[in-house]
């Protein structure tokens, strides 16, 4: 028998409590069919398949500390209970949400008196690790390094920027994906046909467009699936369960976002890279999916701005002004009729000629002025405000240009140790073969001019 007060299924809580009847009664049809054993749990398979490490080490019982990151649904309280039910180790479980550092002390305290008098190692199961700050994480660290506790963390959050550096080297991270339509589909036919803890009791009738549309519409969440299922068995009051009635039961299907997680960054990322990608389906998509999520669109002005100038720059340069000019109307209208300017940028900047030639030349002369700090300004070139520094050849040789006719005098510009190179080649899209032609033409006259016998001279 486990020790009181470790890590209880809560079915068979309310059992105790109440007997099975009460556990019917009381808990959600998730969390009566979570999955008791590996063989019961669905999905995961490139994790929990059999011969994977993962697998391996629950059945042999020989895990050190883990972070299980995934979106909500996918099993991570549920692996949890399974390696509880299967562990020899007493298993405590905590919650970040609720409980804080003081409660982690006393978990700490209990698993070293019990190490010391019994030999019995203590699995602490922290759920939503990343809701503690990373003061409150360092709380784990010394326990986790001495073999104290074996850690299982689980979050939704992405590790790398949530859980402090010391843990996660500590720690194997198993990233959990969301459940696919057909792995839905499968548990909640389970639930259909449980009798013991399912839906099988009640003869529930479901045409089966109505399974598979619920099976698409909860975005790979178990728990929000099986929940629907069965608020729409209750709304259907013993007939056919319709589309219909499960779409009423799903409500609003929210667009999946964090305004201040990864998938900000990851659905920034996505627009960026379709807009630089010239797909203005996909980029029109994402900036609908940060608007939906609730998303400020300036972020999304803001990227595309930058974007136009990395990624379009001269080879379209009406680009810049179109995204500045739509992020000053979605300030003049708001939302929603300031949307309307910005799917205007957006498709403008996916469908632009692309160069990153202005990008790849403003970084090749920063590598060469971080090379030749020191180069001084040829004489030529320099300014000469004073007698004295035009006595010492300051600004001696200058051709101004517009004393040619076609504007443009043949002289270098560049410090010797830099002479010749070329920090901007032009694209060959759009407006960047007018530039190309034109520096071609400039090229050639210096060309002719380097041939000539006086070349080099200074202009009396």
């Amino acid at each position: 028998m486990r020790e009181p007060g470790l890590f209880d299924d809560a079915a068979e809580s309310a059992k105790r409590r109440g007997g099975a009847d009460a556990s019917a009664a009381v808990l959600p049809l998730a969390a009566r069919m979570r999955p008791r054993t590996l063989d019961e749990f669905v999905g995961q398979a490139h994790v929990l398949a059999p011969g994977r490490v993962l697998r391996e080490l629950i059945e042999k019982d020989e895990l050190g500390s883990l972070i299980l990151w995934g979106p909500p649904g996918t099993g991570k309280t549920t692996l949890a209970h399974i390696i509880a039910r299967r562990s020899s180790a007493a298993f405590v479980s905590f919650s970040a949400v609720t409980e804080g550092v003081a409660r982690v002390r006393e978990i700490i305290a209990a698993a070293r008196d019990r190490l010391r008098a019994t030999g019995r190692r203590t699995i602490l199961f922290c759920d939503e690790i990343h809701r503690f700050n990373k003061a409150q994480q360092d709380a784990f660290l010394p326990h986790v390094e001495a073999g104290t506790v074996t850690l299982i963390g689980a979050t939704t959050e992405n590790p790398s920027f949530e859980v402090i550096g010391a843990l996660l080297s500590r720690s194997r991270v198993i990233v959990l994906q969301p459940l696919t339509a057909t792995d839905i589909g499968a548990i909640l036919r389970g639930a259909l046909d449980d009798v013991e803890r399912g839906l099988g009791a009640r003869d529930v009738e479901v045409a089966p467009d109505a399974l598979d549309f619920l099976a698409s519409a909860v975005d790979g969440d178990a728990r929000r699936a099986l929940n629907t299922l069965e608020s729409a068995v209750a709304l259907a009051g013993g007939g056919i369960l319709e589309v219909g009635t499960v779409a009423e039961a799903l409500q609003l299907r929210y667009a999946h976002y964090d305004k201040g997680g990864e998938e900000h960054y990851n659905m920034l990322s996505a627009y960026h890279k379709s807009l630089r990608g010239s797909d203005p389906q996909a980029a029109l998509y994402w900036m609908a999916r940060m608007i939906e999520g609730g998303a400020d669109p300036r972020v999304l002005c803001r990227r595309a701005i930058a974007m136009s100038a990395e990624d379009i720059g001269l080879a379209d340069p009406a680009a810049l002004q179109i995204a500045v000019a739509a992020r000053q109307a979605f300030d003049v209208l708001g939302p929603p009729e300031g949307y309307l300017p910005l799917a205007e940028m957006t498709i403008y900047l996916a469908t632009a000629p692309k160069s990153n030639s202005a990008y790849r030349a403003l970084h090749a002369a920063r590598e060469a002025a971080r090379a030749t700090p020191a180069a001084p300004v040829p004489l030529h070139v320099r300014n000469a405000p004073t007698r004295l520094m035009q006595e010492l050849g300051y600004g001696a040789g200058y051709h101004y240009a517009h004393d040619s006719e076609d504007a443009f005098s043949p002289q270098e510009y560049l410090p010797d140790e830099l002479r010749g190179r070329a920090f901007y080649e032009p694209g060959s899209f759009g407006f960047e073969k007018r530039i190309a032609e034109r520096m071609a033409w400039w090229q050639e006259r210096k060309a002719a001019d380097a041939d000539r016998p006086d070349a080099g001279e200074p202009t009396p």
